[in-house]
Order: structure tokens, then sequence, then C-alpha cells
């Protein structure tokens, strides 16, 4: 693979969409999960979503919520990918698979490959989900999956480069690494923050 696929997540403005897709980003992701100061509501994502070109992907971010739940809010949202964020069994994959729809797994447990519960992609966090604190990448405890993986938790532009070098990740995600507080993204970070993590996928 030539390049790494890079996912900024908790976008909820317009401008911020639009850095994300023109700085090369591979995919944008909208929280649905209630409790996160990223939140928004589908028809919000609906309109940013129609911002985005068809060959970057858009991804709902669910926690805990019911299949049904998921199912509304990605077709209201009109986005492409779900990513479910919880301890949601197998089974929940299964049932909100559908023609053109991408399935993403999140996860802070060991896995050994992509594709155990049906996902599409898969999603290694650090241990403390949304704590901006990162994984030991070098530490023995740290075992990267096979197949289609993004490491996520605590990446920022100033340790991504080392972080897929250390990780062989296939891909790499950020939300609050490229934030100037909470819930508020920088553009210059989410630029600095691709550009950072595409150099580290070249020799």
């Amino acid at each position: 693979m030539s390049d790494l696929f890079v996912k900024i997540c908790g976008l909820r403005t317009a401008h911020d969409v639009d850095v994300a897709v023109e700085a090369g980003a591979d995919a944008v992701g909208f929280v649905f999960a209630p409790g996160s100061p990223r939140t928004i509501g589908a028809a919000e994502a609906r309109e940013l979503a129609a911002r985005v070109p068809g060959g970057v992907l858009t991804v709902g971010v669910f926690r805990g919520q019911s299949v049904e739940e998921v199912r509304r809010l990605t077709e209201e949202s009109g986005v492409r990918g779900v990513q479910l964020h919880g301890d949601e069994p197998a089974a929940h994959y299964a049932e909100l698979r559908a023609p053109g729809r991408t399935l993403l797994r999140a996860t802070a447990e060991h896995v050994g490959r992509c594709g155990e519960y049906g996902e599409d992609l898969l999603l290694i966090d650090a241990p403390d989900p949304g704590s901006g604190k990162p994984w030991n990448w070098g530490s023995a405890e740290f075992r990267a999956p096979d197949g289609r993986w993004l490491l996520a938790g605590g990446l920022n532009p100033g340790n991504v480069r080392e972080a897929v070098e250390v990780t062989r990740a296939w891909g790499v995600d950020v939300s609050s690494g490229v934030e100037r507080e909470r819930g508020v993204k920088d553009p210059g970070l989410i630029r600095a923050f691709i550009e950072a993590a595409r150099g580290s996928s070249h020799g």
C-alpha cells in the first residue's frame, strides 16, 4: 500500500470538514454517541456529509446504542460508514450490514485480526478511550492485528509519525489530537497531522 489511511473524527463545522478533505483525509467522522462534546444531530451531519466528495468516507460514530437507533441515524444523516465504539456483539454488525456501507469496529482490547466481528475496518483505541493518552507502542504488550486496522488514542501531529513507524498501522484515526480545546478542532493541526502521518508512510 502506497499511502496511509487517515481518518479525522469528531468534526462539527463545515470549515473543519472542508479543511480535512482538502488536506487529504480518507475518512471524516461525525459523533452520534451521547455525552461527547463532539456529538451532533443527524440533520447537522447530513449537511456536513453532503460537502464530502465520494472518494472520502463519511462515518457515524456510535457507542452503546441500539441497532434501531444506529440504523435510523445512519439513514437520516446519509453517512456511508458506521463505527461501533462499545461492546456491541457480532450480531450488531450483521444487522447493520448494507450495500455500500462500511463497518468499523473500535476496541481497546487486543484483537488478532480485522473482520472477527464482520467489520470492514478495525480501530484499535488506547486502553483509556477519549483520554488523549496513547498506547505504549513500543511495549511488548502492544501486538498489531492482521488486516486493515487503524491506530487511535493519543495521536497528534508530534507523535503520529513515530506511532506508524513502530506499529506499521494500516491507518490512523484522530480527534482530540487536532483540537485547540475540547471539542473544538484546529484547522492548522488537522493539516499538520495529515502531513506528518503521510510522511511516516514513505521510506
